[in-house]
């Protein structure tokens, strides 16, 4: 098998999609469209997205002993991305319940299921394959513990960690100091820094200045560099000591936004692990996002190296 050059330690879910015309109001019940389980989980989107950008990519993580287990990694499975390092536990697979509404947006509700059964353990257990990557990714899916354990072991094999906090949840800030870059949405980067116990700026009119505001919030928190994602304008990045840069992202026709920001990232760790520098592995991403949400789905909308970027 081809060297890994990127190594993803996160979840693996069975996506569930329903498509409404509008969300309902509590305690009223509309009518849908869709129905369908496709593979997802954001551990699992990240190492298809990069595996289709080009990298050799390993999966550490678990699935459950249901039959969405095959759904979960039918992807993963015929793009090639080593999947030796996924476990089957006993109970189900994790479960996420998406609903997209017309204008394009989704709501998602995520139930961890073998996610949660992922324990530190596991992932020192798999420190050959960390250590045999270039990057290595983690999400926010996994428990805290088990994410700052696949940080340290990366951080000890001398491998470069991207930490995507989505959804944020309280790591280490080893964890956080040990990103290079650190991906966050700017929701994401409020959170953190509540959790950082830092002062949140107030948000403004302009959500690009808020990313700006925001991206040099959390290099002073300690990430080597960070990336702060803000939907249709593209991101905001920044090295610690650095500047904030936007890159606007494409035009494009939404369909689907399900799944863009897992494919950025992918994108992301793809562009890095092949040598490039942050500013060209986020203008990779920016464009890839874009590209994803003019399709339905999440993993399915995915482009290989072949598909024209906009």
């Amino acid at each position: 098998m081809t060297e890994t050059q990127v190594v993803v330690v996160g979840s693996v879910n069975a996506d569930l999609t329903t498509t409404v015309e509008r969300y309902p109001a509590p305690g009223e019940t509309i009518l849908g469209s869709g129905g369908r389980f496709s593979p997802g989980g954001k551990g699992a989107n990240q190492a298809l997205a990069a595996s289709r950008r080009g990298a050799a990519v390993a999966m550490v993580g678990a699935v459950g002993t249901d039959p969405q287990s095959d759904a979960a990694l039918r992807l993963l499975r015929e793009d090639g991305v080593d999947l030796r390092a996924v476990r089957a536990v006993e109970g189900p697979t994790g479960l996420a319940v998406i609903t997209v509404d017309e204008s394009g947006e989704n709501t998602i509700v995520v139930v961890p299921g073998a996610n949660a059964a992922v324990t530190p353990d596991d992932v020192r257990a798999q420190a050959p394959v960390i250590a045999a990557a270039s990057v290595c990714v983690v999400q926010g899916e996994l428990p805290a513990a088990t994410t700052d354990a696949a940080v340290r072991v990366a951080k000890e094999a001398g491998v470069r960690v991207l930490v995507n906090l989505a959804p944020v949840v309280p790591v280490e800030p080893v964890t956080v100091a040990a990103a290079d870059p650190l991906v966050v949405n700017e929701g994401e980067a409020r959170g953190l820094l509540r959790l950082q116990g830092r002062t949140v700026p107030d948000a403004g009119s302009d959500p690009v200045e808020d990313a700006v505001t925001v991206c040099g919030e959390l290099t002073a928190v300690g990430a080597r560099s960070v990336v702060v994602t803000v939907g249709a304008a593209g991101a905001v990045f920044a090295e610690a000591g650095g500047e904030p840069e936007h890159l606007p992202a494409p035009r494009v026709d939404a369909v689907d936004t399900t799944g863009a920001g897992d494919a950025f990232v992918g994108a992301v760790a793809a562009r890095l692990a092949g040598g490039a520098d942050l500013r060209a592995a986020v203008a990779e991403g920016v464009r890839v996002g874009a590209y994803v949400v003019t399709g339905a789905g999440a993993q399915e909308s995915y482009p290989r190296e072949a598909d024209r970027l906009p």
